[in-house]
């Protein structure tokens, strides 16, 4: 696989695929891994290797991660968000750059407030009987249905990457267009 090719598969396969990944871990586990965001910092270096990215363009794209970890830890340290999700977020804009980083956390919020709304409905409604049978097996569930459970916001945050990033010039690039 020539370079070109390498750094084509980071942003069509790798890049949507560790977003799903990390949506479901926070789902199912309420936590986010660390392999998640080193992944995306090692599929970034491939990505920016092989497209032939110049300092400045990689300053750029670091820089929004830096900006982005600075925001986040800060929040994450005053208990507003998960310790991954902060990750997550800063992983992400390594990756989508200044260029499209409001329009992510604008559409982060926008997925987050639905989330937040359709967990807070499930969370008010008993769990169904007929799957008392089965919770044993799905302790997820009973995880995410506790009201002093927070929010997988893990999801909000990968669903927001995958749509912004057909938009970026990484996107763009690795389409050849």
């Amino acid at each position: 696989m020539g370079t070109a090719s390498m750094g084509t598969a980071s942003v069509l396969f790798v890049f949507p695929f560790l977003m799903v990944y990390a949506a479901a871990n926070d789902l199912l586990t309420m936590l986010i891994p660390n392999r998640i965001t080193l992944a995306l910092i090692a599929g970034f270096a491939i990505l920016a290797a092989s497209f032939g990215f110049g300092w400045t363009e990689l300053a750029v794209h670091a820089g929004a991660g830096a900006l982005v970890l600075a925001i986040t830890f800060t929040l994450f340290a005053l208990g507003h968000i998960g310790g991954g999700d902060a990750k997550l977020a800063a992983g992400t804009a390594l990756w989508i750059g200044f260029d499209h980083l409001l329009d992510y956390f604008t559409l982060t919020a926008l997925a987050g407030g639905v989330l937040t709304v359709a967990i807070l409905a499930l969370r008010s409604q008993p769990l169904p009987v007929f799957v008392g049978s089965t919770l044993s097996r799905m302790p997820f569930l009973l995880h995410l249905h506790d009201k002093r459970t927070g929010v997988p916001y893990g999801i909000a945050l990968a669903f927001a990457a995958v749509m912004v990033l057909p938009e970026t010039a990484i996107w763009t690039r690795a389409l050849g267009l």
